[in-house]
């Protein structure tokens, strides 16, 4: 088996083998003895070469209600020498956090500077459909695209990533996503450490393998342990109570999190906010596209060092981590192993520093069972036989027995329903199951109960092999009958082969016309010619815009604008002199009616 250590990593080429990640049997006799030796002998190499570490790189930050976001193609010297071809948001890898308040109607800018579409999710944020991010609203090239929204989230960790179909593990791998932190008057008030960067520590989770030219492999699993972008991380943290917000954005692995001292750490929030009150652990898995916010405390510890780790060795083999293919796309150096998260060396104290953990969070009220309307059944199961995947294929996983069809809506959800999902799982192997638009509520698993760690508010949920797990989450705001949200498997590649399905929210004043003869709706520009800005006049006071889209000459985007603001104008001030195009939605009918304006 080919392998090449480098500075403490590995890089694993040339592994091939009959042996497919999802066979029919796809957890059972598949290791071979004298492979497991093999690799058994590489981790002992790689233990005893001398370690070196690099300083953990914290994301820059944006605060406000207007934020920038240039989606672009970059490079990154991660290794010695060819520099990595990358992905970001406003930076060569990775994109900055982003400070939200609860309340606030938050205005994106979202500029792709990619060659390829692309589109950004806001993960874990309730809004409207039409500016959720997900394959619906692709993002071509050289476009601006302005979505907006009202901040009604508690205060918690969510992130953004893309979401294009068939091509999210490839956009996710080259490094493009970011966080969201956001705030409100309840979390605020509480004694928790809230100092960017000190002893509020961000830490975005996942793995890489990179090829012979230290290009990233798009891989469901990386040779490379990266924490925040960085290989071997190591960071400087204050005696005293430390809060780590934790994201695993791997494409499939889950982490198993620990100290190497076996110390209790204390859960504080599930995906969507606080938990009622600290739940202490001494192992946290965490899953793909889950997040969760950690207390340790430190107190009295100056000048010591630990690790948090991945205890992977642990985990069955049916979680994603805790298989060892020896060969094939699903080989990893990392699989069903233990290995440094982050290495910590705790400094001198802050001044006014958070010393105890507190004894109460929030008060949550979750509804109840009985205030569901109805309760939806969903299967996940594994499937032979099917040929239009790519690299699971002739197998795949699949969500109630399809492959997914962006053309067609597997529920219509009417607006204000709480419902029971019922995810009944017959596949060998565990799912990240992740819903848009709402936050839910796990009632049982199995049967009884979550585990204290999980009883909060949460979009992402891992169901494992053969479980039942059941939720209830209440629809309410954002009426679409055109736009969908989704709900999918979130290991990536498992989402981009079809583990997925589409839902629209339907109020009592959808209904549209007869699609055969929509009326366009009559507008008309002003001023035109324009040098600044540019407002459109709609005669009929009854017409509502759904979408506006400004183009050039030859039909390019360059201007995507969800439900518009029409009184603040557009802004087609940074346009070159020429012709551009005004494509108007109306609401009601989704007919579309076009404009020509000139930019002097």
């Amino acid at each position: 088996m080919p392998t090449k250590e480098r500075t403490g990593y590995f890089v694993i080429q040339g592994l091939a083998t009959s042996q497919d990640h999802y066979s029919t049997t796809p957890f059972q006799n598949y290791m071979k003895t004298a492979l497991i030796a093999l690799f058994t002998l590489c981790l002992l190499a790689s233990r005893s070469s001398a370690q070196s570490y690099n300083t953990l790189w914290i994301p820059d930050t944006l605060s406000g209600k207007t934020f920038n976001l240039t989606i672009k193609d970059t490079l990154k010297q991660i290794i010695p020498g060819n520099q990595t071809i990358t992905g970001g948001i406003n930076s060569n890898f990775w994109g900055p956090t982003l400070f939200f308040t609860k309340g606030d109607t938050v205005r994106m800018n979202v500029l792709n500077k990619l060659n390829d579409s692309t589109t950004l999710h806001w993960h874990g944020m309730h809004l409207p459909a039409v500016m959720d991010g997900g394959p619906h609203q692709i993002i071509p090239p050289g476009t601006l695209w302005q979505p907006f929204w009202k901040v009604t989230n508690n205060a918690g960790l969510y992130w953004f990533h893309p979401h294009l179909h068939e091509k999210t593990e490839d956009q996710i791998t080259k490094g493009i996503g970011g966080l969201i932190i956001v705030r409100d008057a309840v979390e605020s008030a509480l004694p928790l450490p809230r100092r960017y960067g000190i002893d509020d520590i961000p830490l975005v989770l996942t793995d890489r393998s990179f090829a012979s030219s230290n290009q990233f492999s798009v891989v469901p699993y990386g040779d490379s342990m990266m924490t925040n972008g960085v290989l071997r991380a190591q960071y400087t943290v204050p005696a005293q109570v430390v809060r780590f917000r934790l994201l695993n954005a791997a494409i499939e692995r889950s982490y198993n999190i620990g100290f190497s001292d076996g110390r209790t750490f204390y859960v504080i929030t599930t995906d969507g906010g606080l938990l009622n009150a600290p739940v202490a652990v001494t192992r946290f898995l965490l899953s793909a596209g889950e997040r969760v916010e950690i207390l340790v405390n430190c107190t009295g510890q100056a000048g010591t060092t630990l690790d948090m780790k991945a205890y992977n060795s642990t985990l069955a083999n049916a979680i994603p981590g805790g298989e060892n293919f020896p060969g094939g796309p699903f080989a990893n150096f990392l699989g069903k192993k233990d290995f440094n998260i982050l290495r910590l060396t705790i400094g001198a104290q802050t001044s006014s520093p958070i010393t105890a953990i507190p004894s109460s969070l929030t008060t949550n009220t979750f509804p109840s069972a009985s205030s569901a309307a109805l309760t939806r059944s969903l299967t996940l199961t594994d499937s032979t036989g099917v040929r239009s995947v790519t690299i699971l294929g002739p197998n795949a996983f699949l969500i109630n027995r399809r492959l997914f069809n962006i053309k067609f809506i597997d529920y219509q959800i009417p607006l204000n329903n709480t419902e029971i999902w019922e995810l009944k799982s017959t596949s060998g192997f565990a799912h990240p199951f992740h819903i848009h638009d709402v936050q839910f509520y796990i009632l049982t698993r199995n049967g009884a109960a979550a585990p204290n760690y999980e009883q909060g508010w949460k979009d992402v949920v891992l169901v494992k092999s053969n479980e039942t797990v059941r939720f209830i989450a209440k629809f309410d705001d954002y009426a679409d009958a055109t736009h969908p949200f989704m709900y999918h498997c979130h290991i990536s590649l498992h989402e981009d082969e079809g583990m997925m399905g589409q839902f629209v929210v339907t109020g009592t004043n959808t209904a549209v016309q007869d699609p055969s003869a929509p009326r366009p709706a009559e507008f008309s520009l002003m001023p035109n010619p324009t040098n600044d800005k540019l407002y459109i006049n709609l005669p009929d006071a009854t017409t509502e815009v759904y979408y506006v889209t400004v183009t050039n000459v030859n039909g390019r985007p360059l201007l995507m604008l969800p439900q518009p603001d029409l009184q603040s104008g557009i802004d087609v001030s940074s346009f070159a002199p020429g012709v551009y195009f005004v494509q108007l939605m109306d609401k009601r009918t989704k007919s579309v009616s076009i404009r020509k304006f000139i930019k002097q």
